[in-house]
């Protein structure tokens, strides 16, 4: 039996049931387009397990698949409205420091 996640063990009653509607506004627009779960599961490439509990809601399915199955619902630009960011935010990013060089043999030293 594979090990919980802490993460999941703790995930708040409001996020579960916001996994929850937006599994079942997933499968309101299947249902809408007509598609069968075999339908989306092969223009998804995942499995009709996998894809049943990205509908019934279940934390443990990927976001990448989640991002796919927006995508293809043509729902994608919501994303971006999640955490909107100010383009002022991006500047104010630290700066990396310069990693020091790589330490080893010099040239002149491979005279062998």
């Amino acid at each position: 039996m594979p090990r919980a996640s802490h993460s999941l063990i703790t995930l708040p009653d409001e996020a579960l049931h916001a996994l929850g509607q937006l599994g079942l506004r997933l499968r309101a627009w299947r249902l809408a387009q007509n598609l069968t779960i075999e339908q989306m599961t092969e223009r998804l490439l995942c499995s009709p397990t996998t894809y049943r509990a990205l509908e019934a809601g279940k934390p443990t399915v990927s976001l990448g698949l989640l991002a796919h199955a927006l995508w293809l619902s043509g729902k994608t630009a919501e994303l971006d409205g999640l955490f909107p960011l100010e383009i002022g935010m991006l500047e104010n990013k630290r700066k990396q420091r310069a990693r020091p060089a790589m330490k080893g043999i010099r040239d002149d030293e491979r005279d062998f």
